[in-house]
């Protein structure tokens, strides 16, 4: 798509965006228990005066990943106004039946999948056919179009929502970390990945350039993570993007959940930054036997794959990769091993 095919279809506009966390403390809204004493949902900020939309009259909004924007770049003493592209950024609310669950900034598109995937990997489902129905709000279509997901759930998912609402902005603002997030991980009994699963080193060394290929997002804006999900051929199988690195995980598992594809105990996720805990956790509840990042893993997320059996790579660059857990699914011909 060339520049003024791309103006044609993301047109340039005055906008009044959702604050950024620089210019305001989103964290008291929806990353920390006071958000609910705010109210804690779109409705509630939308009242407090802060605006989703942009600043045009009787023009309809719609959802896109990308936003075109003017601005001034310095190069070698030269200043010029150009167009630069810039990754979108909005709240996604997860309501379950009537009760708002949890607030997400994330890109816009795949919104369902990545509710789906946040309910699975997060514990409130097991199986896909716990969840009856999800979409979004029906009353989404005039105020704030595709920002609101509803789920119904059957009835043994029930969640207890003050729990999860404690649980999730605890983990969003400050993280979960050490002993009670591993405890927590154990106490969900979950199953050790496929140990007979196994991948060839050249095969997992081609990966990186596939998902590279398919960044479409990035290319224009080089903001945002990516998710991809591969076969023990390399082949691609899903890729998604987003301005937060769980979110791309919650939605190929998503995508995968609502495939009929989980568990996904012969695939491979790799992640374009590094490889956190959550991710590590999300990806041992899909059944995932191995993840691969181009940076550095956590310590924490080290002890919870080797504890599990999962196999954790890290710094896939290139021709070279660093085996932090589980060597024994990375196939390398003997005449390699030194």
């Amino acid at each position: 798509m060339s520049n003024s095919e791309f103006s044609q279809v993301f047109p340039s506009v005055s906008r009044n965006p959702f604050p950024s966390r620089n210019s305001f403390d989103i964290s008291r809204l929806f990353y920390s228990s006071p958000a609910w004493d705010f109210g804690g949902t779109l409705d509630a900020l939308l009242a407090s005066g802060y605006s989703l939309l942009p600043e045009t009259h009787n023009v309809p909004r719609k959802i896109r990943s990308v936003d075109l924007t003017q601005v001034s770049e310095w190069n070698d003493g030269t200043l010029q106004r150009k167009e630069d592209y810039l990754a979108a950024e909005e709240p996604l609310e997860i309501r379950v039946g009537e009760n708002p669950l949890s607030v997400t900034m994330r890109t816009p598109g795949h919104d369902v999948e990545l509710a789906a995937g946040f309910l699975f990997t997060e514990g409130l489902v097991q199986r896909r056919e716990q969840i009856l129905s999800l979409g979004s709000a029906p009353e989404a279509s005039e105020k704030n179009p595709g920002n609101v997901v509803v789920a119904e759930l059957a009835p043994e998912s029930a969640p207890d929502f003050e729990k999860m609402r404690r649980h999730f902005f605890a983990a969003s603002s400050c993280g979960i970390c050490g002993k009670a997030s591993i405890d927590s991980v154990r106490s969900r009994t979950l199953r050790p990945p496929n140990p007979e699963f196994r991948l060839g080193a050249e095969v997992l060394v081609a990966m990186p350039d596939a998902l590279r290929a398919s960044q479409a997002v990035f290319g224009r804006t080089g903001g945002l993570h990516a998710a991809a999900l591969f076969d023990a051929a390399g082949k691609l199988l899903v890729l998604r993007e987003d301005i937060g690195r769980h979110n791309a995980v919650d939605k190929v598992i998503g995508w995968a959940l609502l495939d009929g594809r989980v568990p996904l105990s012969d695939v491979v996720l790799l992640v374009s930054g590094r490889g956190g805990f959550e991710i590590v956790q999300k990806a041992i509840v899909a059944g995932l036997p191995i993840v691969a990042s181009v940076s550095a893993p956590s310590s924490l997320a080290v002890q919870l794959a080797r504890e599990l059996g999962q196999t954790l790579v890290g710094f896939l660059r290139g021709r070279r990769f660093v085996i932090y857990a589980g060597d024994e699914r990375i196939s390398i011909p003997k005449v390699q091993l030194t």
